[in-house]
């Protein structure tokens, strides 16, 4: 079992905040603001001053006056002391001319420099950081969603906020009263437009975020909070506390159409493949199950395809990857700290690597064979792996506590994380994609357009 929902210490409480503003950093008073300039001892040459101070500057002021065994002292100090500094770092002659190793006609043929793959820079730090006061600090929720149309979506306590990343706009779609929420999940259809709800007593809203207008409730799903939700095409899957999961047509009255029974705890982790074919759920009860869509039954309860139980605590981190439809990546919480990789067609596991802390979130670059993960305790990082060596090519810092909720961005280059220290923080780990050049047009034949000459 893992830890769940934590009072936030946020430093950043009490204060008037309002959410998704951009921190700015606060300028001090212009007395407080002063370059300062702190000697370093160590880097001083005390014996060069003293002589500078009593008897350097005597030849310097009174030139005149200096007996030559006086200017014969001073050169012997000079050099005893090392005055002469002008020859520091400065060469007699002119380097040698280097050899050419290759005849220079050749060169142009073989270019280790440009062949070489040039490496990828990957920013330390955040390039944004917004307020997200009341984000509710719990394990097993899912409150953060980045929409095909580029439109985040974030859950702070009864509200649902809407940053629009083409121009930093912010609106509020939705506030619930306190006796149904606070809201529990959210989750964008692939059309980019509506997003689907979840809520503390058990009821999921469907909302058209252009209208800014509710469509419809559904309920009678679960007898408890729904933590999880994954949309496939028409089909909104929630996983509840009740440990169900529930798939739903959202264009017919009886919605519920598919009940999916495995996992005896909370749902807190639902991922749909590429394909939509196959589910892949996790839970509180340190278990994944593999759910296949063909197999699928209304009538009577649908049989798991696969049962994994290598996990040790809960498990929320999901993330099919991109380029290899059979390979499921999957962390696990405080207890375990492992990410673990999955053949989803023999349901065994390829490989179980050791992170050192609870493991949040699980996200593919879309672009490269890469996979970035997000922690909690201690130093509540993302680190980006190199699959499937699985080295790590960088760790970010700057969240305060345990980066719960990542999404990335519709072009799969920027990837914003929220955490418990109540900051949403934007990231540009993935990098821009590689521009293909387009392939050379092949010169036409000669009277192409003639389809024959007599």
């Amino acid at each position: 079992m893992d830890a769940g929902s934590l009072n936030s210490s946020s430093n950043l409480k009490g204060q008037s905040r309002y959410p998704l503003q951009e921190q700015l950093l606060q300028r001090r008073n212009s007395k407080e603001n002063l370059d300062r300039f702190i000697p370093n001892r160590s880097a001083m040459d005390f014996d060069y001053a003293h002589f500078m101070l009593t008897e350097g500057m005597e030849g310097k002021e009174n030139p005149a006056v200096i007996s030559p065994s006086r200017e014969a002292y001073r050169k012997q100090l000079a050099e005893a002391l090392n005055m002469n500094r002008t020859r520091i770092l400065a060469f007699k002659d002119k380097p040698p001319t280097p050899v050419e190793l290759f005849p220079h006609q050749h060169s142009s043929s073989f270019n280790p420099v440009k062949s070489a793959k040039s490496r990828r820079n990957i920013p330390q730090t955040s390039e944004r950081t917004l307020d997200a006061p009341d984000l509710v600090d719990d394990f097993y929720l899912n409150l953060l969603d980045w929409g095909s149309s580029n439109v985040l979506a974030i859950a702070l306590g009864n509200s649902v906020y809407l940053w629009d990343a083409s121009n930093g706009s912010t609106s509020e779609l939705v506030t619930i009263d306190d006796e149904i929420g606070p809201v529990t999940s959210v989750n964008w259809a692939p059309d980019g437009r509506h997003i689907a709800i979840g809520l503390n007593n058990s009821e999921v809203q469907l909302w058209d975020s252009a209208a800014n207008r509710q469509l419809r409730t559904l309920r009678g799903c679960h007898r408890s909070r729904v933590g999880s939700l994954a949309w496939n095409n028409h089909i909104l899957t929630t996983g509840g506390m009740d440990g169900q999961i529930i798939n739903n047509d959202v264009r017919i009255r009886s919605h519920i159409v598919e009940t999916y029974r495995g996992h005896q705890q909370e749902v807190c982790g639902l991922k749909w493949s590429p394909s939509g074919q196959q589910l892949a759920s996790g839970g509180n009860d340190n278990v994944i199950h593999i759910w296949d869509r063909s197999v699928a039954s209304s009538n009577s309860v649908t049989q798991w395809l696969h049962r994994l139980e290598d996990h040790t605590s809960a498990v929320k981190a999901l993330a099919w990857c991109p380029f290899q439809s059979n390979l499921l990546a999957s962390g696990g919480g405080g207890g375990d700290r492992t990410i673990k990789f999955w053949n989803a067609h023999t349901g065994s596991c390829l490989n179980s690597i050791d992170t050192g802390s609870q493991v949040c979130a699980l996200l593919w670059n879309k672009n490269e064979r890469e996979l970035l993960s997000s922690h909690g305790f201690t130093q509540n990082q993302l680190t980006l792996w190199k699959y499937p060596s699985m080295v790590k090519m960088a760790e970010l810092t700057g969240h305060t506590s345990r980066v719960l909720f990542m999404t990335q961005s519709p072009d799969g280059c920027t990837v914003a994380t929220a955490a418990g220290d109540e900051t949403l923080r934007f990231w540009n780990v993935f990098g821009a994609p590689e521009v293909s050049k387009p392939a050379p047009k092949a010169n036409p034949e000669p009277f192409s357009h003639v389809n024959r000459i007599r």
